[in-house]
């Protein structure tokens, strides 16, 4: 389910990064590197349970299932919460630096 999750979520945010492609504004591609990376990560996590649990990789149970998506839904929040970050510092619309500015200049 982790796989599963971190791959729609890169899916996602491909296809809004090529909908978005000339303009790069919101740093929408740093957005997708990091969920691709998490979708490599857990793929290679897959391969490597499958060739230890054999069969018994594809029963998993339900608590097992819950839980897993659990932390898929975990690395999807926390790459946002990085790629927030990484838009924060960067400013690339001038947002952060205009509502300091502005902030400085009322007092």
């Amino acid at each position: 389910m982790t796989l599963l999750t971190t791959v729609f979520a890169a899916i996602i945010c491909t296809v809004i990064w090529y909908a978005t492609a000339p303009k790069n504004d919101m740093k929408i591609g740093t957005l997708c590197l990091i969920y691709w990376g998490a979708s490599l990560m857990w793929f290679v996590d897959a391969v490597f349970e499958y060739a230890e649990l054999s069969n018994a990789y594809f029963a998993p149970d339900p608590a097992a299932m819950l839980n897993d998506f659990y932390l898929g839904l975990t690395a999807v929040a926390l790459g946002l919460l990085i790629w927030l970050a990484i838009l924060l510092v960067k400013d690339p619309r001038g947002v952060v630096r205009l509502a300091l500015w502005k902030r400085k200049t009322d007092q």
